[in-house]
């Protein structure tokens, strides 16, 4: 195990080496420049915030300075929030955007898994129809237009919840469910699958065979095999949630991380974006890894590659 961990921490910094670089190039790839926006600025003055921020140097200064700001988590000043390090909008922004993601990935689990399990006990049969055109709608309706309509119905025309903001938990329930609802039809669907096929398997017949219950089968037999392809899927939902999921966070006027960095990318701020990137990166390959090694605990058939054999 602890060989496959050290393998895997050196992927991660070789994946890290190749997404900065790629973030990189293709920032000095895009056209224009992050001033260029500023109305009336005067040539001297823009001269001097391109010195400011090192954008005169050779590309290869450039890049072996974002190197070494990189690796040592030193994401430098924001080129439009002036006096605002990256550094401190990560941290300030962070929080929240956690806050909101794991209450998000609390429903989207929960619902999901929910929805699956019904649709496979109750195949081809009422149930499974409503799940799975629940499942289908959350994953074929975008998330910002699901948040619209929330607002719309939750907020405006029932007044139950309120439009934007973040003063308080009521302010969290929709953001984080039109986050949520995403994720949980990927969920049902890929849990509904794995049951399915469980309750194919020759111990839940044995189990039946015993005159065990429906849901004692269940949750004491096939949910924990079933599960796995979830495992696999609640690396990537774990990092794009609790980074910040862009769009809602915009569009509920949320603090977080997830909203810094639509508006660097609306205003061309190199260091926020590029800072943003690398951070949701380490968030995203720390969370594939932990999922890795969590599929021993679950299911101890598994064995890790590179890791030894007991």
């Amino acid at each position: 195990m602890l060989n496959y961990i050290l393998k895997r921490i050196l992927y991660i910094f070789v994946a890290l080496f190749v997404i900065i670089s790629a973030t990189f190039f293709l920032m000095k790839l895009a056209p224009g420049s992050p001033f260029a926006s500023e109305r009336q600025l005067p040539p001297a003055i823009e001269q001097q915030l391109n010195e400011k921020y090192g954008l005169n140097n050779p590309w290869y200064i450039q890049y072996k300075d974002y190197l070494v700001s990189s690796f040592t988590f030193d994401f430098g000043e924001s080129m439009k929030y002036k006096g605002r390090s990256v550094n401190d909008m990560i941290s300030e922004g962070f929080p929240v955007s956690l806050v909101l993601g794991i209450e998000a990935m609390i429903l989207a689990i929960g619902f999901g898994i929910l929805l699956g399990v019904i649709s496979a006990l109750y195949h081809n049969k009422f149930p499974d129809y409503v799940s799975t055109v629940i499942a289908v709608l959350g994953i074929s309706v975008p998330s910002f237009i699901l948040a619209g309509l929330l607002q719309l119905f939750f907020s405006l025309k029932l007044g139950w919840f309120p439009v934007t903001g973040w003063k308080g938990f009521i302010y969290t329930v929709l953001p984080a469910t039109a986050i949520a609802l995403t994720h949980a039809g990927f969920i049902a669907k890929l849990t509904r699958s794995s049951m399915l096929e469980q309750n194919n398997s020759e111990y839940v017949k044995l189990a039946r065979a015993k005159g065990i219950g429906k849901w004692s089968v269940v949750f004491k037999h096939s949910l924990r095999n079933a599960l796995l392809p979830v495992v696999t899927y609640l690396g990537p939902l774990t990092a794009g949630v609790v980074t910040g999921s862009f769009i809602i966070e915009q569009i509920f006027a949320v603090p977080g991380i997830g909203r810094h960095f639509v508006q660097s990318i609306t205003n061309r701020d190199y260091t926020t974006i590029m800072g943003v990137t690398v951070f949701y990166s380490i968030i995203l390959l720390l969370a594939v890894l932990i999922v890795d090694i969590l599929y021993q605990f679950i299911d101890p058939r598994i064995k890790l590659k590179g890791a030894k054999k007991s």
